[in-house]
């Protein structure tokens, strides 16, 4: 997905509208209970909202029968009686805002536990995910559907399943309660039902698939923006910004049409049915009027019935409006989903092995491996690595090299062949396991939004100040922290701008050395420091892997001159190995490259 969006056809929504809200009620059902009593509250608030129209039509026809027996000289209005109406009519409406506001308050409680498990099990999917589904996928993309599409299934459920409850109880009693006034008032009121929803059925048929579009073209301007905000020294310094908002425009003019459409076809929906309503009330007045000439009706029934009618045909629109909205939660909790359903990473053993000792020997039996199936890279590779030894990785850039990295800790399975430790393939252990075993000092450094004692014991997390600031030592980063506000408990921003690139590789070295692992990955790890602290940074490292079993990835072959094992890399295959001596008087590849450099450093001297 990382290029340009997804084609959408013109027509798409969500693909399976029944399979993806069954997998929505099978959250909400841990929640029974409180889902149980929200229903009962919005029927009992309903029921007493619907009883009202009833009572307060009675005192308008004790206040018209008193006003025409006052007229006639025969009696007066009863206020008393009036009052008394209207208390209870005061009193009902309270207990049914009483009831209302408690499961408004329980609802919302649901949707906001429901949105947390959302999101914390798209947090732990994410760990379980193989690198290559982050290969292939823009992180904004993914970003979007924690936050947008979680918000939108958040924010529908918390709104629409108490308006279902209190729409389907309120066309039932309203339905009940104008039967009981009269039965031909209630036929004519009944007319306008069909004519309704014809016209929903047009609105919600041509908005939907612009709900599903709308949601989708989200996730690739966020995923654009969170790239560009990345990356704005480097847009800025290439002067990218016009293609970068061209890029954004591209993104961003569909967006704007599917959203526009969707909320512009789903608003027609209440103005529409307004229409409709008021071509009922029309007939209802007439027919009314007529029905209260013939003293079949009174005048209170009638003024009830015309609250009915109100009640009658909102919670019809409201629950048209509420198929239009689940259709934009359908197509929010579909992309949900669809990341949940995601292969994850091969299952761990069951019967894992747990070494009591690690010794640092590594093998190669026979790797085949290749990020497409179709596409083998590494052909048919063998090597034993003993404990302690140094093995260089090398060769031209995009030959391969961090590929083998990626092998031994295990973010990519091998094709076929096996990686052994210490004797035990690496799929024998947990990946947990695994990667305790070895540590990484790469060329691309990461740290995060946290003090730099944290981002130091970030390597060993029960390490203690003392054991921090010693590994800080080993790496010859303590001088600058010391140097720093607050020294190591100088705060990181988010984007580490607050420290240098050298400074930053230095604390990750310090993590490495505080981790105190059996084998070593360093990538290029002084790529990014001074000549001057290169060289400390060199003793340091040269201390470190005594004892270690310590893979180099190097671009300068004259960093890895004393490496045991040389391993030459090109276009993804090994196609040398041994020490530089060896290599040398081969005078292969390896030969080529060291003299190339060496030619190099002369011509620039």
């Amino acid at each position: 997905m990382g290029g340009g969006p997804r084609m959408m056809m013109q027509g798409e929504k969500a693909r399976d509208f029944k399979g993806t809200m069954a997998k929505l009620l099978k959250y909400l059902d841990a929640y029974k209970i409180s889902i149980g009593i929200v229903i009962l509250f919005a029927i009992a608030s309903t029921i007493f909202n619907i009883v009202g129209p009833k009572i307060l039509g009675q005192a308008t026809t004790k206040l018209f029968e008193g006003v025409m027996a006052q007229l006639a000289g025969t009696g007066s209005v009863d206020f008393e009686a009036i009052g008394h109406i209207l208390i209870s009519v005061l009193i009902l409406y309270l207990i049914a805002a009483g009831f209302s506001y408690v499961q408004g308050w329980i609802m919302t409680g649901v949707s906001m536990k429901i949105s947390y498990q959302f999101r914390k099990d798209i947090s732990q999917k994410i760990n379980r995910m193989p690198l290559r589904y982050f290969d292939g996928t823009n992180h904004g993309e993914i970003l979007s559907r924690v936050t947008n599409d979680v918000d939108t299934v958040s924010q529908t459920l918390n709104q629409s399943i108490t308006q279902i409850i209190t729409s389907i109880v309120t066309v039932i009693g309203v339905l009940i309660m104008m039967f009981s006034i009269n039965w031909l008032m209630t036929l004519a009121a009944l007319l306008i039902v069909p004519i309704s929803m014809v016209f929903v059925g047009f609105v919600i048929s041509n908005s939907q698939r612009y709900f599903k579009q709308q949601q989708d073209y989200l996730g690739h301007v966020n995923g654009h923006v969170e790239e560009m905000y990345g990356g704005h020294l480097v847009v800025k310094a290439f002067n990218g910004e016009s293609k970068s908002v061209a890029r954004f425009n591209q993104y961003n003019e569909p967006l704007y049409e599917a959203a526009w459409k969707s909320q512009f076809i789903s608003g027609l929906l209440m103005p529409i049915m307004g229409f409709i309503g008021n071509l009922g009330y029309v007939a209802i007045c007439i027919l009314g009027g007529w029905l209260a000439a013939q003293n079949t009706v009174t005048i209170g029934d009638i003024q009830a019935f015309i609250q009915y009618v109100r009640s009658f045909t909102q919670p019809i629109t409201q629950l048209a409006n509420i198929s239009n909205v689940l259709q934009q939660t359908a197509a929010a909790a579909e992309r949900v989903f669809e990341f949940l359903n995601e292969t994850e990473e091969v299952a761990e053993t069951t019967d894992p092995v747990v070494l009591t000792e690690v010794k640092g020997a590594v093998s190669f039996r026979d790797v085949h491996f290749g990020y497409k199936p179709e596409k083998t890279i590494i052909n048919d590779f063998s090597a034993d690595i003993q404990p302690g030894q140094r093995i260089a990785i090398v060769g031209p850039t995009g030959a391969g090299k961090t590929t083998m990295v990626k092998l031994l800790m295990r973010f990519y399975d091998v094709n076929s062949g096996a990686i052994l430790v210490d004797g035990h393939d690496v799929r024998d252990f947990t990946r947990k396991d695994l990667r305790k075993m070895f540590g990484m000092v790469l060329q691309d450094t990461w740290l995060y939004n946290g003090t730099i004692m944290e981002n130091i014991r970030y390597g060993r997390p029960d390490a203690s100040d003392e054991e921090v600031i010693a590994a800080a030592k080993a790496a010859h980063a303590d001088h600058f922290v010391h140097t720093l506000p607050e020294g190591y408990k100088m705060e990181l921003n988010e984007e580490v701008t607050n420290i240098s690139q050298g400074q930053m590789q230095l604390l990750t070295i310090a993590r490495a050395v505080l981790a105190d692992p059996r084998i070593l990955i360093l990538d290029e790890a002084t790529s990014s420091v001074d000549t001057r602290t290169e060289v400390l940074i060199q003793r340091a490292m040269n201390s470190l892997m005594k004892g270690r079993t310590t893979f180099i990835i190097a671009h300068r072959l004259s960093t890895i001159r004393d490496a045991d094992l040389i391993l030459v890399m090109r276009d993804g295959d090994i196609v040398e190995q041994g020490n530089h001596v060896e290599l040398l008087q081969r005078g292969g590849f390896y030969a080529e490259l060291y003299n190339s450099q060496f030619e190099g450093a002369q011509a620039a001297a």
